[in-house]
C-alpha cells in the first residue's frame, strides 16, 4: 500500500494535477478571506471557507477523475491485480495519495487564522474546527470521486458525473423546497431510488438474481410501511435530501457548533464509497 501511495504522489506532483487543484483551492479560500476578513473586517475566518465551498464540486472531480479510470483505459489495472496486495490496499493507497494532495493546500490555509489573529480577535477553536470539518467533507467527496472513477474508463465522463453529483448534493437543500412533500410523492421517489440501487448492485456484482431479490425485498418493505403508516411518508423526501447534504452539515461547524454526528456521517460516507470502489475493482478482476 505504501508503494502505491508513493507512486500516486509522484504521478500527481510530476503533472499539473496537484498544482492546479491546490491553486484553485487557495484562490477560493483567498477570495473568501478577502471578502469577509479584509474588506468587511469580519474576524470569523470560517466564513471564508463556507463562501467558496462550492469550488469542491469542480476541483474534486478533476483531482479524482483519473485515479482508476486512467488505469482502466490504459489496461494497467491488470498489473495492479498481479501485485502482492489486496484490492482494498490498492484503493486505500490511491485514496491516501489523494488526501495528501488535498492536505498540502489546507496546511497553508491553517496559517490564515494565525495571521489574522495578529491584527484582530479571531476565535481559533471555531476557525480550526471549521478547517477540520472542511477537510473531512472534502475527504468524503474524494471517496465519492474515487468510486465514480472506478465505474468508467473515461476521465471526462468521470469528471462530468462527479461535478453533477456533487452540485446536486450542494443544492439538495434548496431543491428540497420544490419536490413533492406528499406521502405518495415520497413513496414514488423511494421506489426510484431502490431501483437505482438494484441497478448499481447489478453493475457491481453481475448477479441479476441478487439485484432483483434486493429490489423486491426493499420494495415490499416500503410498500408495507406505506400501507400501514402512510403519514410517515409525508415530507419524507425533502427530509432525506436535506439530511444527505454534505455541505449542510459543514455549515453547522461554521456556525460555531462542533457536530460529532456530522463527523460520524462524513466517516460513514468515506467508508461506504471506498467499499463500493473495492467491489467495483473486484468485479473487474474476476471478469
Amino acid at each position: 500500500m505504501t508503494a502505491i501511495w508513493k507512486h500516486e504522489l509522484r504521478t500527481y506532483f510530476h503533472s499539473l494535477t496537484a498544482y492546479v487543484f491546490g491553486a484553485f483551492l487557495l484562490l477560493a479560500v483567498g477570495l473568501g478571506a478577502l471578502r469577509y476578513n479584509l474588506r468587511a473586517a469580519v474576524s470569523n475566518f470560517e466564513f471564508a471557507l463556507s463562501y467558496f465551498s462550492v469550488i469542491l464540486a469542480v476541483i474534486v472531480p478533476i483531482l479524482t477523475m483519473r485515479v482508476i479510470a486512467e488505469e482502466r483505459r490504459q489496461k494497467t489495472d491488470q498489473l495492479l491485480y498481479s501485485l502482492p496486495v489486496t484490492t482494498a490496499q490498492v484503493v486505500a493507497g490511491k485514496y491516501l495519495a489523494l488526501l495528501t494532495v488535498y492536505l498540502v493546500p489546507l496546511a497553508l490555509v491553517c496559517l490564515y487564522p494565525l495571521i489574522f489573529s495578529r491584527y484582530g480577535e479571531v476565535y481559533l477553536p471555531t476557525s480550526y474546527g471549521s478547517i477540520l470539518a472542511f477537510f473531512i467533507m472534502g475527504a468524503a467527496l474524494i471517496a465519492l470521486g474515487v468510486f465514480i472513477s472506478s465505474l468508467t474508463d473515461s476521465q471526462g465522463f468521470a469528471a462530468g458525473i462527479g461535478v453533477a453529483v456533487i452540485l446536486f448534493n450542494y443544492y439538495s437543500v434548496s431543491l428540497s423546497e420544490y419536490v413533492s412533500s406528499t406521502a405518495f410523492g415520497s413513496l414514488a421517489a423511494i421506489c426510484v431510488l431502490i431501483l437505482a440501487l438494484g441497478a448499481l448492485i447489478r453493475h457491481l456484482t453481475k448477479n441479476e438474481n441478487l439485484s432483483l431479490g434486493a429490489c423486491a425485498a426493499l420494495l415490499a418493505l416500503t410498500g408495507a410501511a406505506y400501507y400501514f403508516e402512510p403519514t410517515k411518508f409525508e415530507g419524507l423526501l425533502p427530509r432525506i435530501m436535506s439530511e444527505l447534504s454534505l455541505f449542510e452539515r459543514f455549515y453547522v461547524f461554521v456556525n460555531g457548533v462542533f457536530d460529532l454526528t456530522g463527523i460520524v456521517y462524513y466517516l460513514t460516507v468515506i467508508v461506504f464509497f471506498l467499499f463500493l470502489s473495492v467491489q467495483s475493482l473486484e468485479k473487474r478482476r474476476y471478469n
